[in-house]
């Protein structure tokens, strides 16, 4: 149990953090400022779902790593490390101030340089994440594989 909550914590960040990435792109490039500041609200509502998302991740990761330590698992803990405080110290306040400036209309080049740092954070985060997905993956490949044979048996 404790594996599918941890899968399904991590997919859903991925998930979401693409969507974030995903909603600024089309709105800088090829909307207007009103949905930009939609985007903006509308991730700062993700984000509070995104961060106990984060957390669940990475203490059900602990959890199942217990006090393990194998190349994979280390690369993992390690990635985690570097997650959390991109999102706590870069993209959170990041977030914030880009929220507060479209909202006060203030979409000048302060406020671009902060979109253009927030999407060079936002895909690094989503570039770890996704190799702790590979590695999660790989790690648990020869459980998959019996259980699939198991399946194939009955």
């Amino acid at each position: 149990m404790k594996t599918i909550i941890h899968a399904g914590a991590g997919t859903l960040a991925m998930i979401l953090i693409a969507g974030f990435l995903t909603a600024t792109l089309i709105c800088e490039l090829l909307l207007n400022e009103t949905a930009v500041l939609l985007v903006k609200e509308a991730i700062l509502a993700g984000i509070c779902l995104l961060i106990p998302t984060m957390a669940i991740t990475g203490g059900s990761g602990f959890s199942l790593a217990g006090g393990r330590h194998s190349p994979a698992i280390d690369r993992k803990r390690k990635r985690m490390k570097l997650i959390a405080a991109n999102g706590l110290l870069i993209l959170l306040p990041l977030a914030i101030l880009l929220y507060l400036r479209a909202a006060a209309g203030l979409f000048d080049g302060l406020f671009y340089t902060m979109q253009a740092l927030e999407v060079l954070a936002g895909s690094v985060q989503l570039a770890l994440l996704a190799r702790n997905f590979r590695d999660g993956r790989r790690m648990t490949r020869s459980k998959r594989r019996a259980t699939a044979k198991t399946f194939r048996t009955i």
